[in-house]
Protein backbone atom coordinates (compact mmCIF):
# COMPACT_ATOMS: atom_id res chain seq x y z
CA UNK A 1 0.00 0.00 0.00
CA UNK A 2 1.07 3.72 -0.49
CA UNK A 3 1.56 6.15 2.45
CA UNK A 4 -1.94 7.67 2.07
CA UNK A 5 -4.61 6.13 4.13
CA UNK A 6 -7.63 6.19 1.36
CA UNK A 7 -9.06 3.04 -0.28
CA UNK A 8 -11.49 2.64 -2.92
CA UNK A 9 -13.97 -0.40 -1.86
CA UNK A 10 -15.22 -2.31 -4.94
CA UNK A 11 -17.78 -5.07 -4.64
CA UNK A 12 -18.52 -7.77 -7.37
CA UNK A 13 -22.05 -7.60 -7.68
CA UNK A 14 -22.26 -10.29 -10.30
CA UNK A 15 -19.82 -12.27 -12.57
CA UNK A 16 -22.32 -13.37 -15.35
CA UNK A 17 -25.43 -13.10 -16.76
CA UNK A 18 -27.06 -15.70 -14.68
CA UNK A 19 -25.71 -15.05 -11.24
CA UNK A 20 -27.09 -14.77 -8.21
CA UNK A 21 -28.55 -11.59 -6.82
CA UNK A 22 -28.93 -11.76 -3.31
CA UNK A 23 -25.20 -11.65 -2.35
CA UNK A 24 -25.16 -8.70 -3.85
CA UNK A 25 -27.85 -6.93 -2.07
CA UNK A 26 -25.89 -8.11 1.02
CA UNK A 27 -23.00 -6.41 -0.31
CA UNK A 28 -24.94 -3.33 -1.28
CA UNK A 29 -26.57 -3.53 1.79
CA UNK A 30 -23.68 -4.29 4.45
CA UNK A 31 -20.47 -4.07 2.42
CA UNK A 32 -19.76 -0.56 2.62
CA UNK A 33 -19.09 -0.18 -0.92
CA UNK A 34 -18.06 2.80 -3.00
CA UNK A 35 -18.39 1.15 -6.15
CA UNK A 36 -21.26 -2.35 -6.87
CA UNK A 37 -20.23 -3.48 -10.22
CA UNK A 38 -22.12 -5.78 -12.08
CA UNK A 39 -20.51 -7.69 -14.96
CA UNK A 40 -22.78 -9.64 -17.10
CA UNK A 41 -21.63 -10.20 -20.41
CA UNK A 42 -19.97 -12.73 -22.42
CA UNK A 43 -19.59 -13.43 -26.61
CA UNK A 44 -22.74 -15.59 -25.93
CA UNK A 45 -24.81 -13.30 -24.25
CA UNK A 46 -23.96 -10.45 -26.00
CA UNK A 47 -25.02 -12.20 -28.84
CA UNK A 48 -28.01 -13.68 -27.22
CA UNK A 49 -28.51 -10.34 -26.65
CA UNK A 50 -28.30 -8.70 -30.25
CA UNK A 51 -31.04 -11.91 -30.96
CA UNK A 52 -33.18 -10.39 -28.72
CA UNK A 53 -32.75 -6.66 -30.03
CA UNK A 54 -33.59 -8.47 -33.53
CA UNK A 55 -36.73 -9.49 -31.69
CA UNK A 56 -37.69 -6.25 -30.21
CA UNK A 57 -36.20 -2.86 -30.65
CA UNK A 58 -37.12 -2.09 -27.05
CA UNK A 59 -34.71 -5.50 -25.44
CA UNK A 60 -31.46 -6.44 -25.75
CA UNK A 61 -29.80 -5.93 -22.07
CA UNK A 62 -29.32 -8.35 -19.92
CA UNK A 63 -32.62 -10.21 -18.97
CA UNK A 64 -31.61 -9.38 -15.01
CA UNK A 65 -30.32 -6.42 -14.70
CA UNK A 66 -33.63 -4.77 -13.64
CA UNK A 67 -33.88 -7.45 -10.96
CA UNK A 68 -30.67 -7.08 -10.07
CA UNK A 69 -30.63 -2.87 -9.61
CA UNK A 70 -34.22 -3.35 -7.79
CA UNK A 71 -32.51 -5.28 -5.30
CA UNK A 72 -29.76 -3.00 -4.57
CA UNK A 73 -30.73 0.66 -6.10
CA UNK A 74 -32.07 1.22 -2.11
CA UNK A 75 -29.05 0.65 -0.41
CA UNK A 76 -26.67 1.99 -3.10
CA UNK A 77 -28.55 5.09 -3.26
CA UNK A 78 -28.71 5.76 0.45
CA UNK A 79 -24.79 4.70 1.12
CA UNK A 80 -23.67 6.65 -1.93
CA UNK A 81 -22.68 3.68 -3.64
CA UNK A 82 -22.04 3.86 -7.51
CA UNK A 83 -23.06 1.34 -9.75
CA UNK A 84 -21.53 0.41 -13.33
CA UNK A 85 -22.38 -2.47 -15.26
CA UNK A 86 -22.20 -4.02 -18.81
CA UNK A 87 -25.61 -5.43 -18.38
CA UNK A 88 -26.90 -2.72 -21.15
CA UNK A 89 -25.39 -5.80 -23.70
CA UNK A 90 -26.86 -5.09 -27.14
CA UNK A 91 -28.40 -2.03 -25.89
CA UNK A 92 -27.73 0.34 -22.90
CA UNK A 93 -29.90 2.93 -23.94
CA UNK A 94 -32.96 1.21 -23.41
CA UNK A 95 -31.63 -0.32 -20.59
CA UNK A 96 -31.33 3.17 -19.47
CA UNK A 97 -34.88 3.59 -19.78
CA UNK A 98 -35.77 0.63 -17.99
CA UNK A 99 -33.15 1.11 -14.65
CA UNK A 100 -35.23 4.76 -15.05
CA UNK A 101 -38.56 3.11 -14.27
CA UNK A 102 -37.75 1.20 -11.74
CA UNK A 103 -35.84 3.91 -10.00
CA UNK A 104 -39.05 5.91 -10.09
CA UNK A 105 -40.82 3.21 -8.49
CA UNK A 106 -38.67 1.65 -5.91
CA UNK A 107 -36.65 5.12 -4.44
CA UNK A 108 -38.41 8.55 -3.54
CA UNK A 109 -35.28 10.09 -4.85
CA UNK A 110 -33.64 11.99 -8.52
CA UNK A 111 -31.33 8.99 -10.13
CA UNK A 112 -29.05 9.94 -12.33
CA UNK A 113 -27.90 7.26 -14.70
CA UNK A 114 -25.84 7.50 -17.99
CA UNK A 115 -25.38 4.85 -20.81
CA UNK A 116 -22.48 4.40 -22.68
CA UNK A 117 -22.79 3.49 -25.98
CA UNK A 118 -20.41 3.16 -29.51
CA UNK A 119 -19.21 -0.31 -29.11
CA UNK A 120 -21.89 -1.22 -31.68
CA UNK A 121 -19.61 -1.15 -34.73
CA UNK A 122 -21.27 -3.26 -37.06
CA UNK A 123 -21.05 -0.20 -39.93
CA UNK A 124 -17.49 0.05 -39.08
CA UNK A 125 -16.36 -3.52 -39.15
CA UNK A 126 -18.20 -4.20 -42.68
CA UNK A 127 -16.23 -0.70 -43.87
CA UNK A 128 -12.89 -1.88 -42.66
CA UNK A 129 -13.57 -5.85 -43.72
CA UNK A 130 -10.98 -6.93 -40.98
CA UNK A 131 -9.91 -10.81 -40.84
CA UNK A 132 -12.21 -12.93 -39.01
CA UNK A 133 -9.89 -14.61 -36.84
CA UNK A 134 -11.45 -18.22 -36.46
CA UNK A 135 -11.01 -18.59 -40.49
CA UNK A 136 -8.64 -16.40 -41.38
CA UNK A 137 -10.25 -14.89 -44.20
CA UNK A 138 -11.56 -11.39 -44.48
CA UNK A 139 -15.14 -10.20 -42.98
CA UNK A 140 -16.40 -10.00 -46.95
CA UNK A 141 -15.38 -13.85 -47.79
CA UNK A 142 -18.30 -15.17 -45.53
CA UNK A 143 -21.43 -15.71 -46.75
CA UNK A 144 -23.42 -15.90 -43.60
CA UNK A 145 -25.64 -13.06 -42.73
CA UNK A 146 -23.42 -10.38 -40.52
CA UNK A 147 -26.21 -9.17 -37.74
CA UNK A 148 -23.94 -7.59 -34.97
CA UNK A 149 -20.68 -6.71 -33.99
CA UNK A 150 -19.40 -5.37 -30.63
CA UNK A 151 -16.35 -3.88 -29.62
CA UNK A 152 -14.44 -4.40 -26.38
CA UNK A 153 -14.60 -0.84 -25.07
CA UNK A 154 -12.24 0.42 -22.25
CA UNK A 155 -12.18 2.90 -18.99
CA UNK A 156 -11.83 5.54 -20.85
CA UNK A 157 -15.81 5.27 -22.18
CA UNK A 158 -16.77 5.38 -18.63
CA UNK A 159 -14.61 8.11 -16.65
CA UNK A 160 -16.85 10.86 -18.47
CA UNK A 161 -20.05 9.24 -16.97
CA UNK A 162 -19.11 9.01 -13.92
CA UNK A 163 -17.40 12.93 -13.98
CA UNK A 164 -21.06 13.86 -14.99
CA UNK A 165 -22.05 12.34 -11.34
CA UNK A 166 -23.95 9.13 -12.69
CA UNK A 167 -25.35 7.45 -10.03
CA UNK A 168 -25.77 4.53 -12.32
CA UNK A 169 -23.55 3.49 -15.35
CA UNK A 170 -24.98 1.70 -18.09
CA UNK A 171 -22.42 0.21 -21.04
CA UNK A 172 -22.79 -2.44 -23.77
CA UNK A 173 -19.27 -4.62 -24.61
CA UNK A 174 -17.19 -3.27 -21.65
CA UNK A 175 -14.48 -5.14 -21.12
CA UNK A 176 -14.80 -7.12 -18.03
CA UNK A 177 -11.97 -6.28 -16.10
CA UNK A 178 -12.35 -2.04 -17.40
CA UNK A 179 -15.53 -2.42 -14.88
CA UNK A 180 -13.16 -1.72 -11.99
CA UNK A 181 -10.20 0.36 -14.16
CA UNK A 182 -12.92 2.87 -14.77
CA UNK A 183 -13.87 3.61 -11.32
CA UNK A 184 -10.38 3.63 -9.61
CA UNK A 185 -8.88 6.07 -13.03
CA UNK A 186 -11.24 8.34 -12.06
CA UNK A 187 -11.72 7.97 -8.17
CA UNK A 188 -7.35 8.67 -7.98
CA UNK A 189 -7.16 11.10 -10.98
CA UNK A 190 -4.49 8.38 -12.95
CA UNK A 191 -3.17 8.88 -16.46
CA UNK A 192 -4.64 6.20 -17.96
CA UNK A 193 -1.47 6.30 -20.16
CA UNK A 194 0.34 4.72 -16.53
CA UNK A 195 0.97 1.14 -18.07
CA UNK A 196 2.07 0.19 -14.74
CA UNK A 197 -0.76 1.69 -12.72
CA UNK A 198 -3.35 0.60 -14.81
CA UNK A 199 -1.71 -2.97 -15.30
CA UNK A 200 -2.79 -3.44 -11.43
CA UNK A 201 -6.16 -1.86 -11.26
CA UNK A 202 -6.51 -4.75 -14.43
CA UNK A 203 -5.37 -7.25 -11.82
CA UNK A 204 -7.90 -6.46 -9.32
CA UNK A 205 -10.95 -6.11 -12.14
CA UNK A 206 -9.19 -9.65 -13.37
CA UNK A 207 -9.82 -10.78 -10.18
CA UNK A 208 -13.15 -9.79 -8.74
CA UNK A 209 -15.16 -10.05 -12.13
CA UNK A 210 -15.94 -13.59 -11.53
CA UNK A 211 -17.81 -12.93 -8.12
CA UNK A 212 -18.20 -15.97 -6.31
CA UNK A 213 -15.29 -17.72 -8.43
CA UNK A 214 -12.65 -16.18 -5.74
CA UNK A 215 -14.33 -16.98 -2.78
CA UNK A 216 -14.29 -20.36 -3.48
CA UNK A 217 -17.30 -21.30 -6.18
CA UNK A 218 -15.73 -23.30 -9.29
CA UNK A 219 -12.83 -23.85 -6.99
CA UNK A 220 -15.04 -25.89 -4.72
CA UNK A 221 -14.22 -29.96 -4.70
CA UNK A 222 -15.75 -32.12 -1.76
CA UNK A 223 -12.93 -34.11 -1.35
CA UNK A 224 -9.27 -32.11 -2.18
CA UNK A 225 -10.60 -28.46 -1.88
CA UNK A 226 -13.69 -28.60 0.46
CA UNK A 227 -15.45 -24.85 0.65
CA UNK A 228 -17.98 -24.35 3.46
CA UNK A 229 -21.57 -22.16 3.19
CA UNK A 230 -21.57 -22.83 -0.66
CA UNK A 231 -25.18 -22.51 -0.43
CA UNK A 232 -24.26 -18.41 1.21
CA UNK A 233 -21.52 -18.08 -1.23
CA UNK A 234 -20.91 -14.62 -0.32
CA UNK A 235 -19.56 -12.31 -3.36
CA UNK A 236 -15.57 -10.65 -2.99
CA UNK A 237 -15.03 -7.11 -2.34
CA UNK A 238 -11.20 -5.10 -2.43
CA UNK A 239 -10.34 -2.41 -1.06
CA UNK A 240 -7.85 -0.73 -3.72
CA UNK A 241 -5.03 1.98 -2.87
CA UNK A 242 -3.81 5.00 -5.02
CA UNK A 243 -1.04 2.48 -6.93
CA UNK A 244 -3.44 -0.60 -7.58
CA UNK A 245 -2.49 -2.61 -4.89
CA UNK A 246 -5.62 -4.13 -2.80
CA UNK A 247 -6.73 -5.93 0.02
CA UNK A 248 -9.42 -8.81 -1.00
CA UNK A 249 -12.09 -9.78 1.39
CA UNK A 250 -15.87 -10.92 1.69
CA UNK A 251 -18.55 -10.11 4.18
CA UNK A 252 -18.19 -11.86 7.23
CA UNK A 253 -20.54 -15.25 8.26
CA UNK A 254 -20.77 -15.22 4.20
CA UNK A 255 -20.16 -18.92 2.69
CA UNK A 256 -17.14 -19.61 1.09
CA UNK A 257 -13.29 -18.80 1.56
CA UNK A 258 -11.05 -16.52 -0.02
CA UNK A 259 -7.33 -17.73 0.42
CA UNK A 260 -3.74 -17.00 -2.02
CA UNK A 261 -5.08 -20.24 -3.74
CA UNK A 262 -8.84 -19.11 -4.81
CA UNK A 263 -6.98 -15.80 -5.63
CA UNK A 264 -4.20 -17.85 -8.08
CA UNK A 265 -6.85 -19.86 -9.58
CA UNK A 266 -8.93 -16.85 -10.90
CA UNK A 267 -5.68 -14.84 -11.94
CA UNK A 268 -5.02 -17.19 -14.46
CA UNK A 269 -8.71 -18.28 -15.67
CA UNK A 270 -9.53 -17.17 -18.78
CA UNK A 271 -5.33 -15.87 -19.33
CA UNK A 272 -3.46 -17.24 -22.09
CA UNK A 273 -0.19 -15.53 -21.31
CA UNK A 274 -0.25 -13.85 -17.81
CA UNK A 275 2.57 -11.59 -18.64
CA UNK A 276 0.69 -10.25 -21.74
CA UNK A 277 -2.92 -10.24 -20.92
CA UNK A 278 -4.32 -8.06 -23.46
CA UNK A 279 -7.60 -5.46 -22.50
CA UNK A 280 -8.61 -2.47 -23.74
CA UNK A 281 -6.85 -0.45 -21.26
CA UNK A 282 -3.63 -2.08 -20.80
CA UNK A 283 -1.18 -5.25 -21.98
CA UNK A 284 -1.21 -6.77 -18.40
CA UNK A 285 1.36 -8.38 -16.97
CA UNK A 286 0.53 -10.56 -13.97
CA UNK A 287 4.06 -12.33 -13.95
CA UNK A 288 5.40 -11.38 -10.50
CA UNK A 289 1.85 -10.87 -9.20
CA UNK A 290 1.92 -11.66 -5.01
CA UNK A 291 -0.92 -13.01 -2.99
CA UNK A 292 -0.55 -12.51 0.61
CA UNK A 293 -2.95 -14.04 3.15
CA UNK A 294 -3.20 -10.93 5.80
CA UNK A 295 -6.77 -12.18 7.62
CA UNK A 296 -9.31 -14.58 7.74
CA UNK A 297 -10.89 -14.06 4.22
CA UNK A 298 -7.97 -11.58 3.81
CA UNK A 299 -5.86 -11.27 0.54
CA UNK A 300 -3.38 -8.54 0.21
CA UNK A 301 -2.50 -8.46 -4.22
CA UNK A 302 0.88 -6.82 -5.17
CA UNK A 303 2.98 -6.74 -8.20
CA UNK A 304 0.92 -6.53 -11.14
CA UNK A 305 2.04 -3.71 -13.91
CA UNK A 306 1.60 -3.24 -17.57
CA UNK A 307 2.73 -2.60 -20.76
CA UNK A 308 1.57 -0.17 -23.24
CA UNK A 309 -2.13 -0.75 -24.35
CA UNK A 310 -3.41 -2.66 -28.03
CA UNK A 311 -3.12 -0.30 -30.86
CA UNK A 312 -6.95 -2.61 -31.72
CA UNK A 313 -10.09 -3.47 -30.20
CA UNK A 314 -11.24 -6.97 -30.13
CA UNK A 315 -14.64 -7.24 -31.75
CA UNK A 316 -17.26 -10.21 -31.22
CA UNK A 317 -19.09 -10.38 -34.66
CA UNK A 318 -22.40 -12.21 -34.64
CA UNK A 319 -23.60 -14.07 -37.89
CA UNK A 320 -27.12 -15.34 -37.95
CA UNK A 321 -26.70 -19.05 -38.61
CA UNK A 322 -30.21 -20.68 -39.09
CA UNK A 323 -32.18 -22.97 -36.16
CA UNK A 324 -31.38 -25.30 -33.73
CA UNK A 325 -33.82 -27.85 -33.13
CA UNK A 326 -33.57 -30.06 -29.46
CA UNK A 327 -35.24 -33.23 -28.40
CA UNK A 328 -34.18 -34.49 -25.26
CA UNK A 329 -35.74 -38.38 -23.57
CA UNK A 330 -34.10 -40.69 -21.15
CA UNK A 331 -33.83 -44.16 -20.79
CA UNK A 332 -32.75 -46.11 -17.68
CA UNK A 333 -32.69 -49.75 -16.52
CA UNK A 334 -30.61 -52.98 -18.45
CA UNK A 335 -29.14 -52.06 -21.49
CA UNK A 336 -29.87 -48.51 -21.35
CA UNK A 337 -27.42 -47.19 -23.51
CA UNK A 338 -28.42 -49.73 -26.34
CA UNK A 339 -32.18 -48.43 -26.45
CA UNK A 340 -30.83 -44.70 -26.04
CA UNK A 341 -28.75 -45.47 -29.27
CA UNK A 342 -31.33 -47.61 -31.21
CA UNK A 343 -33.43 -43.94 -30.73
CA UNK A 344 -30.81 -42.11 -32.25
CA UNK A 345 -30.30 -43.93 -35.29
CA UNK A 346 -34.48 -43.94 -35.73
CA UNK A 347 -34.37 -40.12 -34.65
CA UNK A 348 -31.60 -39.31 -37.52
CA UNK A 349 -33.02 -41.81 -40.00
CA UNK A 350 -36.39 -40.37 -40.12
CA UNK A 351 -35.11 -36.79 -40.04
CA UNK A 352 -33.11 -37.57 -43.03
CA UNK A 353 -35.58 -39.88 -44.98
CA UNK A 354 -38.64 -38.60 -44.06
CA UNK A 355 -37.94 -34.89 -43.57
CA UNK A 356 -34.96 -34.33 -45.82
CA UNK A 357 -32.67 -32.85 -43.53
CA UNK A 358 -28.79 -32.45 -43.70
CA UNK A 359 -27.30 -35.37 -41.62
CA UNK A 360 -24.17 -33.09 -41.63
CA UNK A 361 -26.49 -30.79 -39.14
CA UNK A 362 -27.24 -33.81 -36.94
CA UNK A 363 -25.14 -33.95 -33.24
CA UNK A 364 -26.11 -36.89 -30.79
CA UNK A 365 -24.87 -36.87 -27.16
CA UNK A 366 -25.65 -39.86 -24.67
CA UNK A 367 -25.43 -37.83 -21.26
CA UNK A 368 -24.68 -40.12 -18.13
CA UNK A 369 -22.54 -42.53 -20.71
CA UNK A 370 -20.10 -40.13 -22.44
CA UNK A 371 -21.18 -36.63 -23.76
CA UNK A 372 -18.70 -34.49 -21.53
CA UNK A 373 -15.98 -36.96 -23.43
CA UNK A 374 -16.67 -36.23 -26.79
CA UNK A 375 -14.03 -38.14 -28.96
CA UNK A 376 -13.72 -41.34 -26.14
CA UNK A 377 -15.80 -44.76 -25.69
CA UNK A 378 -19.29 -44.37 -23.94
CA UNK A 379 -19.44 -46.27 -20.98
CA UNK A 380 -22.38 -49.58 -22.19
CA UNK A 381 -22.81 -50.04 -18.98
CA UNK A 382 -24.51 -47.27 -17.78
CA UNK A 383 -28.13 -47.64 -15.72
CA UNK A 384 -29.15 -44.47 -16.74
CA UNK A 385 -28.62 -42.62 -20.07
CA UNK A 386 -30.41 -39.52 -21.46
CA UNK A 387 -30.40 -38.85 -25.51
CA UNK A 388 -29.99 -35.77 -26.41
CA UNK A 389 -30.59 -34.79 -30.46
CA UNK A 390 -30.12 -31.58 -32.16
CA UNK A 391 -30.42 -30.73 -35.77
CA UNK A 392 -29.19 -27.07 -37.24
CA UNK A 393 -31.82 -25.91 -40.05
CA UNK A 394 -32.62 -23.66 -42.38
CA UNK A 395 -36.18 -22.75 -40.44
CA UNK A 396 -38.02 -22.87 -37.02
CA UNK A 397 -40.52 -25.16 -38.45
CA UNK A 398 -37.37 -27.94 -39.75
CA UNK A 399 -36.03 -27.31 -36.74
CA UNK A 400 -39.26 -28.15 -34.44
CA UNK A 401 -39.22 -32.09 -36.24
CA UNK A 402 -35.92 -33.12 -34.00
CA UNK A 403 -38.19 -32.92 -30.98
CA UNK A 404 -41.07 -33.99 -32.70
CA UNK A 405 -39.44 -37.12 -33.49
CA UNK A 406 -37.84 -37.78 -30.35
CA UNK A 407 -41.16 -37.12 -28.63
CA UNK A 408 -42.83 -39.79 -31.19
CA UNK A 409 -40.76 -42.24 -29.75
CA UNK A 410 -42.67 -42.82 -26.66
CA UNK A 411 -44.75 -45.15 -28.67
CA UNK A 412 -43.02 -46.27 -31.52
CA UNK A 413 -39.43 -46.57 -30.34
CA UNK A 414 -37.39 -48.19 -27.62
CA UNK A 415 -39.62 -49.64 -24.34
CA UNK A 416 -38.81 -47.66 -21.44
CA UNK A 417 -38.00 -43.82 -23.04
CA UNK A 418 -39.44 -40.80 -20.43
CA UNK A 419 -39.21 -37.25 -19.93
CA UNK A 420 -38.79 -36.45 -23.44
CA UNK A 421 -38.77 -32.49 -23.96
CA UNK A 422 -38.59 -30.38 -27.16
CA UNK A 423 -36.86 -26.56 -27.85
CA UNK A 424 -36.21 -24.56 -31.05
CA UNK A 425 -33.62 -21.66 -30.80
CA UNK A 426 -32.47 -19.43 -33.36
CA UNK A 427 -28.38 -19.70 -34.00
CA UNK A 428 -25.93 -16.60 -34.39
CA UNK A 429 -22.53 -18.16 -34.78
CA UNK A 430 -20.06 -16.22 -32.59
CA UNK A 431 -16.44 -15.12 -34.43
CA UNK A 432 -13.96 -12.77 -33.65
CA UNK A 433 -11.61 -9.54 -35.27
CA UNK A 434 -10.25 -7.05 -34.97
CA UNK A 435 -9.83 -3.31 -35.52
CA UNK A 436 -8.32 0.03 -35.12
CA UNK A 437 -9.67 1.81 -31.74
CA UNK A 438 -9.46 4.80 -34.02
CA UNK A 439 -12.99 3.61 -35.42
CA UNK A 440 -14.76 3.48 -32.28
CA UNK A 441 -16.79 5.96 -31.04
CA UNK A 442 -18.46 6.02 -28.12
CA UNK A 443 -20.72 8.64 -25.84
CA UNK A 444 -22.39 8.94 -23.00
CA UNK A 445 -26.35 10.02 -22.54
CA UNK A 446 -27.18 11.10 -19.36
CA UNK A 447 -30.99 10.87 -17.77
CA UNK A 448 -32.22 11.80 -14.71
CA UNK A 449 -35.55 10.85 -12.78
CA UNK A 450 -37.42 12.90 -10.84
CA UNK A 451 -37.86 12.61 -6.91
Amino acid sequence: MTESDRTIRLGAGSGFSGDRIDPAEKLARRGDLDYLIFECLGERTVAAGNARRLLDEDKGYDPLLGARIEAVLPHTLRRGTRIVTNGGAAHPLAAARMIANIAARVVDAPVRIAAVTGDDVLDAVRSADPIVWETGKPLSAHTEHLVSANAYIGADAVIPALEQRADIVVTGRLADPSLYVAPLAYEYGWDLGDAATIGAATAVGHLLECAGQLTGGYYADPVTKPVPGLADLGFPFADVADDGTAVFGKLDASGGILTTRTCTEQLLYEVGDPTAYQTPDVTADFGRVRFDQVGPDRVAVTGATGTTRPDDLKVTLGFRGGWIGEGQISYAGPRAFDRARLAADIVAARLATVHGLDPDGFTCEFIGAGASFRGLDTDPSAAEVRLRMTARTDSPDSADLVGWEVESLYTNGPAGGGGARRSVSEVLSIRSASIPRALVHTDVHMMETNS
